[in-house]
């Protein structure tokens, strides 16, 4: 039996529903936005992004140690020095010269969240990077890893070429010719594994000194290339040639070098160039009867040459935030990565601006002396350069 009719509120027709209060109208709106935002968030957790971020790695001191796998057991691990040498006397050392990473997350295979990216752009220890710079699609996976370990390992040469060139010793053979492109000029005259030790009479050091000369010398131009074949000196003409601006000779190459000692960096599953001078100072540091760090925590990162110049490197904000997370006090930058520097320095982190090995040897040498006034000190009396000045 029907007592009464219902209408579409579910109340007997005839009667009004009674107006939402304020209050309840607020709960309201704050569950559907509550609903709404979650719905949101699970959808952006889901979606894939275009993007990887680039966020603080690991640190390794080259003073000290590695875990590496046990050469009698695959599933047990050794502690072994990062770096050692062998041949010659070396000194105890009491501070820390850490080298610093980048880490990616992200890969083509699995891409960061839209939230995960939305999240890093309010995080000043990471930086959003679209995928391609990252991971270019014309580059495998294999090449890109092959890549950033032959750039570590001519890093790691560089280092021990600059460490003891600064310490006295001639190391520099020359340039070792490792392939030639399809026209080069010099394939009817070198070899691979000749190396070239003069242009025009000029000792050659590193590649890119090969470059200014061939530059000096001009396209179309004979000049006198001077190089050692097995050991034999020999000379012979070469026109260089004009490539997109470019003088050039043709030739892939890299720094030939002889150590009167044995110096060997072991870093496993780290790639890239950026480690030189962390690896220098740490064999000068070993090879160098006065403790260089004073005990101090210093971290840094910047390439390399056999002539100690510091070049640049990337990632520089994430290596500051790193360098913090590992509790180092002081942070050497390549000078020409201070405009990224400036306003991204963790507090409490003192950062000095470099462009060779020497400058990065004053840094640890007036640090030593002056200790916890080393900042003070040197805004007065203006001895390093940081990148604020």
């Amino acid at each position: 039996m029907t007592l009464f009719r219902a209408d579409e509120h579910g109340l007997p027709e005839g009667q009004t529903a009674q107006p939402k209060t304020k209050a309840q109208r607020r709960r309201t709106l704050g569950v559907t936005l509550l609903v709404g935002s979650l719905v949101l968030a699970v959808g952006l957790a889901a979606v894939p992004s275009a993007y990887v971020i680039e966020q603080p790695g690991p640190w390794f001191d080259t003073l000290g140690t590695v875990s590496v796998p046990d050469p009698n057991d695959d599933s047990k691990k050794e502690k072994i020095p990062l770096i050692t040498i062998d041949g010659i006397q070396t000194f105890p050392t009491t501070g820390e010269l850490d080298l610093l990473t980048v880490s990616v997350l992200g890969n083509p295979d699995q891409t960061p969240s839209w939230l995960e990216v939305a999240g890093a752009w309010f995080d000043p220890s990471k930086a959003v990077v679209p995928m391609e710079l990252i991971f270019p699609k014309d580059e495998t996976t294999k090449q890109r890893e092959e890549s950033n370990t032959a750039q570590m390992i001519d890093s790691q040469q560089d280092a021990i070429a600059a460490a003891l060139t600064n310490l006295g010793y001639d190391v520099v053979v020359g340039v070792e010719v490792l392939g030639f492109t399809k026209d080069s000029p010099a394939k009817s005259e070198l070899q691979l594994g000749d190396v070239i030790t003069a242009f025009n009479g000029t000792a050659v050091e590193s590649v890119p000194q090969l470059r200014e000369l061939l530059k000096a010398n001009g396209a179309g131009v004979p000049g006198t290339v001077s190089f050692l074949r097995k050991g034999v000196a020999t000379e012979a003409q070469v026109t260089p040639a004009d490539v997109d601006g470019n003088v050039v000779l043709g030739i892939g190459a890299k720094a030939k070098y002889d150590f009167p000692f044995d110096v060997s960096i072991r870093l496993d599953d780290v790639g890239g160039p950026s480690a030189g001078m962390m690896f220098a100072l740490g064999i000068i540091d070993k090879l160098t009867p006065h403790d260089l760090t004073g005990g101090n925590h210093f971290a840094g990162t910047g390439t390399i040459d056999a002539q100690g110049n510091v070049g640049p490197i990337g990632g520089i904000q994430q290596k500051l935030y790193g360098a913090k997370k590992a509790g180092a006090t002081y942070f050497l930058a390549p000078a020409d990565n201070c405009d990224e520097v400036v306003d991204h320095v963790p507090d409490g982190l003192q950062v000095y601006s470099v462009k060779t090995l020497d400058d990065a040897l004053k840094v640890l040498s007036f640090v030593d002396m002056h200790g916890t006034k080393s900042e003070a000190m040197n805004a007065k009396m203006g001895m390093l350069a940081t990148c604020k000045n």
